[in-house]
Order: C-alpha cells, then structure tokens, then sequence
C-alpha cells in the first residue's frame, strides 16, 4: 500500500495557499531589497576609492558588488521555483536554488581572489592614499550596511529554509567586518603605516576564502541530499506517534530547493483493510506537517506486519 503526495500539502484539503507560494515570495522579497542596500552601499564606496586609492576599501568594494551580483541567481532559482512539475522535472524546479548557491560559492572564490591580486600589486607598486578620514568612514558605513542585510538574509533564509539564502547572509556578514578592516588599515595609514592597507586587503581574501568555504560545505550538502540528523529524529517521533503504526522501517528526506521531501515506510496490523491503511497514511502526513518544519511533500508506504523481519523493522537506523 503507498500513498504518494510529492506536490501537494496538508492545508490544500482546507482551501489554504501553498505554503511554497508563500515562502518563494519571502525568498524574492528578501533578495530584492538586500539587492539594494548593498549596490547603494557598494556604489558610495567606490565613489571613496575612485578618490582615495585604498586598495582594501576596493577589495572590500568589489566583495560587495559580487555579494550584491549574487541576487541575480537567486532572484531566477525562486522565480522557477514557482513553476509547475513537468513531465521532465517531475520534482519540480527547485532544485535551481541548489545551482544558485553553487554560483553563489564561485563568485565569493572569484572576489577573493581578486581582492588578494589587488593587495599583491599594491604591495609592488604602492599608493598614497587620500583622504583617510573619509575611508575610515566609508569602512563604518559599509559594516553597517552589510549587517543589516546579513540578518535579513538570515532572518528570512532560516524562516523559509534556503541554504542559498542563508549562506549569501554570512556573506553579507563577513563582508561587513572586512569593511571594519578597512577602517583598520586607514587607520594604520594614517598613523603613519603604509603597508597596512595592502596588508589588511590579504586579511580581507583570507576572511573571503573562509566564508567561501563555509558556505559551499552548506550547499553541497544540499546538493548530495544532506539533512540535519535532527529532522530525521523529529519525523521518527511524529510517526511513532501516530495511532495504528506499529513501527518505522524507512525514513528518508531531501531537501527540495528550500523545501523537504520525506518518504517513510510504516508498519501496520496485517489484518487492515485497504481504507485503514490509507486512513493512517493521512493521519501520518498531517502529524508530520505539523510537527517538522520545511515539509512540503510526503510519499508514505505502508508494510503489513506480517511481513517485516524484527531487525528490518529496528535497524533502520
């Protein structure tokens, strides 16, 4: 017996919107407005550098169009997400957020990089920076503007359940202290230390490369259909709980762009009627919808008794 629900969620009986309508249009809000507060923060820096000439303050400039250019995949991976399976992606599209969070970890490597090349010339051909003062500023105002768009990524990132998202919000947030670096290395300028701008830009790369990684570990879990062992636990007792399963003998769970996908195999009395059977299978997706966050579709079997082994029944994990 098997009942299967890949698209569909509880709250459709009741007349409800799709909770992925709902959650893709967060996703799309929180991308748009972070697309713009940090285009107006990284235009406002590189006005200063065109003027100064602070190689960190580029590093960091440049960081912030790459963190401001990432919007882009993401505004696609939720606006597909949207569409409807097709015979070819019968899943759907969601895994387009997995591609945008890969290109996301491509563009952090290619800005740290850059930032590094920018600091190495410097180094060879060093420039007198203009109006310290004025990049101090500018490294204050980039920090504050970065944080503010890190935790509304986050925020909503963690709401919804997109790794994309919340991995572009740590960007954001180191992108924030490599601008109080800048204002460390104006500093260090103005006290009469030269090398400390190109030195502080390496700082900037090494901090670069740091969330690069953080951040593809995220994604690439996602994508080898990685999930926190907590939410298997979770589904475990929202199962067990369910009156007429006598046990569990499979869980497994994918995420689907920010959304999870679990298929359970439960054991019933052998001596049910087909209806029963389909009447637990019911009684388990609502349980499970209530219980575990991110669900959004559910494919249930059902094993009589009678013909599951003891250890097949326990040994499940």
């Amino acid at each position: 017996m098997h009942h299967d629900d890949k698209t569909k969620t509880h709250t459709e009986t009741h007349g409800a919107v799709d909770p992925l309508l709902i959650t893709t249009e967060k996703g799309k809000q929180a991308v748009k407005w972070s697309f713009i507060g940090l285009m107006l923060t990284a235009i406002v820096q590189i006005i200063i550098v065109y003027i100064s000439g602070s190689a960190a303050l580029l590093a960091d400039t440049v960081h912030n169009f790459s963190d401001a250019i990432t919007a882009l995949p993401l505004w696609i991976a939720f606006s597909l997400i949207r569409k409807k399976p097709s015979k070819r992606f019968t899943y759907g599209y969601g895994r387009m957020e997995d591609v945008a969070g890969l290109v996301i970890v491509i563009l952090i490597i290619f800005s740290g990089f850059f930032a590094a090349y920018q600091a190495f010339e410097l180094l060879k051909y060093p420039k007198t920076i203009e109006y310290v003062e004025v990049v101090a500023l500018a490294g204050v105002v980039g920090f504050f503007g970065n944080e503010a768009i890190a935790k509304f990524r986050i925020k909503v990132g963690k709401e919804i359940g997109s790794a994309a998202l919340i991995a572009d919000g740590y960007h954001a947030r180191v992108d924030g202290f490599t601008s109080l670096a800048v204002l460390a290395g104006a500093v260090g300028v103005w006290l009469g230390y030269p090398l400390a701008d190109p030195i502080i830009a390496f700082i900037i790369t090494i901090a670069i490369l740091k969330i690069a990684w953080e951040s593809g570990k995220m994604v690439f879990s996602r994508i080898l259909d990685g999930v926190d062992p907590e939410v298997i636990d979770d589904i475990r007792n929202a199962v067990n709980d369910v009156e007429g399963v006598r046990g569990i003998t499979s869980i497994r769970v994918r995420w689907i762009g920010h959304r999870l996908h679990t298929e359970v195999n439960v054991t019933v009395d052998s001596d049910l009627s087909v209806k029963e059977g389909h009447d637990i299978t019911i009684d388990v997706r609502q349980k499970l919808m209530k219980n575990v966050a991110y669900i959004s579709g559910t494919t249930i079997h059902v094993d009589p008794l009678d013909v599951v082994d003891e250890c097949e029944l326990n040994g499940y994990w």
